[in-house]
């Protein structure tokens, strides 16, 4: 039963928003015996590297614990970037300026990639390249973001634009920050439609797609491999584990036990807003943008699609929380932002895993045979479609260019078997006494 709450609209709901236009749907599907190539998990990653395959003509089968798209693809905030993430952090250090830099240039490869793919396959998904605004937590923090736009604007072949505090209204209404940076190479999509239309074109291009159905395990054998299900065995000439942030069950087993330990499962928050005045939103969001801020937890937040609402997603909590717990909280760090919105309600509050790697780099790879693409550092929308096409070439043999985040060392932490929840905490805790001190700095 859903706790009361004087912010909760009449008839709050705890599933994704993007569910009322786009649930996704059951499929009355059959295990097959056999498989050109198996992909396990059926969100972005997995579903971009069926259409890749098909594409180059090979047989291919998605499996699914849950719905086809139930996880963060059908979860997430929309926000399509443009491997922001990778190019603004400090990799010269680990992998040399060259490295470095080829490691940007392949990240930022996945926003064109994403486009390209919405236009050739005819995805409906209200997708819009609009830019995002990321202010600043602190004029420490602007200072960073001066000190990388040009890196940014030059590894996605978009312009950056700075706007200093007292110009920060034209990207934002609100005084909450120390003004920030625009990058142009990002976008807003909505992310149920996006994965609806993805596993249509897959659909169409001949893959099978098989949800409710857990793997459990896979054995490499003398011709290909031997997974495990809860619906019985099958065999498959190729594996692709594509579970990023679902890599284990909740009785903590993984398909790939090697992979789980490499990956930091970590529960994003989202709430929306019931419906506003035009005028508020355009005040609010002036241009429309995707917003996302630099403090270390951060907050990532957006007009919706129609333009009507507020969607706000952060890291309520830093352990197993029920959404109507963490929308009270996601709602305070709203009314920081955003004061003139105490009176509003909100009409759904959700929650969906992401995944985060050591290094915070994606990964994609071939471990015991089995291939991997995993690790987008919460920023999956436009990297998982991207790393699970270029998972699918290499598993094809057509990848003739070669990719910098293939292969790369992926490192996990000792004695850590994929569960983060004794450290997460802690962690957590940390990186928000550091914001707090930042801020109080300021």
């Amino acid at each position: 039963m859903i706790p009361a709450h004087p912010a909760f609209a009449p008839g709050f709901k705890t599933t994704p928003w993007w569910w009322e236009a786009a649930e996704p749907p059951a499929r009355d599907s059959v295990l097959p015996d056999r498989a050109g190539v198996a992909v396990v998990g059926g969100g972005y990653a997995g579903l971009s590297a069926a259409l890749t395959l098909r594409r180059l003509g090979h047989d291919v089968t998605v499996l699914d614990a849950e719905r086809i798209g139930w996880g963060a693809s059908s979860r997430n905030g929309g926000m399509v970037s443009g491997g922001l993430k990778v190019a603004s952090g400090a990799l010269t250090k680990t992998y040399g300026a060259d490295k470095a830099r080829s490691i940007a240039l392949a990240a930022a490869a996945s926003f064109p990639f994403i486009e390209e793919t919405i236009t050739r396959e005819g995805i409906e998904c209200d997708y819009v390249r609009c830019g995002r605004f990321v202010p600043a937590w602190t004029p420490k923090h602007y200072d960073g973001l001066a000190a990388r736009a040009d890196f940014i604007a030059e590894v996605t072949g978009l312009p950056t634009h700075l706007l200093p505090r007292e110009r920060q209204h034209e990207a934002l209404g609100s005084d909450h920050y120390h003004g920030g940076m625009i990058a142009e190479a990002s976008g807003s999509l909505h992310p149920g439609k996006y994965a609806r239309g993805l596993a249509a074109a897959a659909d169409r291009a001949g893959a099978r797609l098989v949800d409710g159905v857990r793997v459990t395990g896979i054995r490499r054998e003398a011709e290909g491999f031997r997974l495990t299900t809860d619906r019985g065995q099958m065999r498959a000439d190729a594996v692709l584990v594509a579970t990023n942030g679902y890599s284990r069950d909740g009785n903590g087993q993984s398909a790939m036990p090697w992979l789980a330990k490499r990956m930091i499962p970590v529960g994003s928050y989202i709430i929306a807003t019931e419906e506003l005045p035009a005028e508020t939103m355009d005040r609010l969001f002036p241009g429309r943008r995707m917003i996302s801020d630099t403090r270390r937890v951060l907050n990532y937040f957006r007009p919706s699609p129609y333009g009507n609402r507020v969607l706000w997603g952060g890291r309520a909590s830093f352990g197993p929380t029920e959404p109507a717990t963490a929308a009270p909280v996601l709602r305070d760090f709203m009314l920081a932002v955003f004061p003139e919105l105490k009176d509003v309600r909100l009409t759904h509050a959700w929650t969906g895993n992401v995944a985060f790697t050591f290094d915070f780099l994606p990964h994609i790879g071939v471990q015991d045979g089995i291939h991997y693409a995993a690790g987008c550092q919460g920023s999956g929308v436009a990297m998982a479609t991207w790393l699970g096409h270029r998972a699918a070439l290499k598993i094809a043999g057509a990848d003739n260019e070669g990719f910098a985040l293939d292969g790369l060392n992926f490192p996990t932490m000792p004695l850590y078997n994929g569960n983060p929840n004794w450290f997460l905490p802690i962690v957590g805790g940390w990186y928000r006494l550091r914001d707090h001190m930042d801020r109080a700095a300021a």
